[in-house]
């Protein structure tokens, strides 16, 4: 069968044969519909991202939408090595396939699922977020940003507070309030925690952090300048800013009520994962949360896997 084989670590795939998998107990084969390609399953399949286990060659991908043998649809996640989900059939434990509700097609639902999931497990699971609560996004301009401010609306919250570099975009989010920042200006870090002190004056129960950097750390310290005992959850999600380490010091946790916890793939249980997109998908098929795709054949893989994550690339494989 055809698939999108990745040789060797920190290569992108090319295009191949591979033979079917076969069924064995507690695991079942699945008829590939749709792929979409997110930056964690980009860096997994090229064995470059922290949770990566993987010996090559394999099929890249780690979940999409497709058939079981009774012809149900459904989402799944992590399929068993050597296969992966950019192939016409894949391989995976059973319990890591959910059936997907009507109302929600195929290339939306592999969109949709690994940025939206990330959202609300982090909320839901991570943060404790409650129906009520405000929240602010950092980095609410990604496609996983964007989903979170979507699925935090569903979800009955408050107030909701997004920042992000790019302006425009962040004008377009329905979000309460919107705050740019440029980093790379003078004092650009000074800047941005002087904005936020309004919002964080305000009283902020949930952060919801794509970025990391410098902005994470000027959303910390005006949390620790700010006079409150509501207590504040900072939940680190991603580092697209590309900056792994801050400094963080002491004093900024001993003077505020930030709690601060990360949410990814070790941190949240498999269970609550598959949790989270049964929500997602639920809450798309009511078109309460929606993501915009560009669609590409399993024969342009190259060209996929280089195009940019917004809108998001979906393979169609059959």
């Amino acid at each position: 069968m055809k698939a999108a084989i990745v040789k060797d670590k920190g290569t992108i795939p090319v295009m191949g044969h591979i033979a079917s998998p076969v069924a064995t107990d507690g695991q079942v084969v699945i008829n590939v519909t749709a792929t979409a390609l997110s930056r964690v399953s980009k860096f997994r399949s090229m064995g470059m991202h922290y949770s990566s286990e993987a010996s090559f060659p394999i099929v890249a991908g780690i979940d999409g939408v497709g058939t079981l043998e009774d012809g149900s649809r459904v989402y799944f996640a992590l399929p068993t090595a050597p296969y992966g989900s950019l192939a016409e059939q894949t391989i995976v434990n059973e319990k890591l396939a959910v059936r997907l509700p009507d109302g929600i097609d195929d290339l939306t639902a592999a969109a949709i699922a690994n940025p939206a999931m990330s959202s609300w497990a982090a909320l839901v699971f991570r943060a404790g977020f409650k129906s009520g609560q405000t929240v602010l996004i950092n980095g609410a301009t990604s496609a996983s940003g964007s989903l979170a401010v979507q699925i935090a609306k569903g979800l009955g919250a408050k107030k909701i507070f997004v920042t992000g570099r790019n302006e425009s975009k962040l004008q377009a989010l329905e979000a309460d309030e919107a705050i740019a920042f440029d980093m790379t200006v003078d004092n650009g870090q000074k800047m941005f925690e002087n904005a936020l002190m309004p919002v964080i004056a305000e009283g902020v129960d949930v952060i919801l952090d794509y970025l990391w950097g410098d902005s994470a750390f000027a959303i910390m310290s005006a949390l620790a300048k700010t006079n409150t005992d509501r207590a504040t959850r900072f939940v680190s999600i991603g580092t697209s800013s590309g900056q792994e380490s801050i400094n963080v010091p002491s004093s900024i946790l001993r003077s505020s009520t930030i709690e601060l916890v990360g949410s990814g793939d070790k941190s949240v249980s498999k269970a609550d994962l598959l949790t989270a997109v049964r929500g997602v998908f639920e809450m798309a098929a009511e078109g309460k949360i929606k993501i915009a795709t560009k669609e590409f054949a399993l024969e342009e893989i190259e060209e996929a896997w280089n195009a940019p994550l917004t809108p998001r690339p979906v393979v169609k494989v059959r």
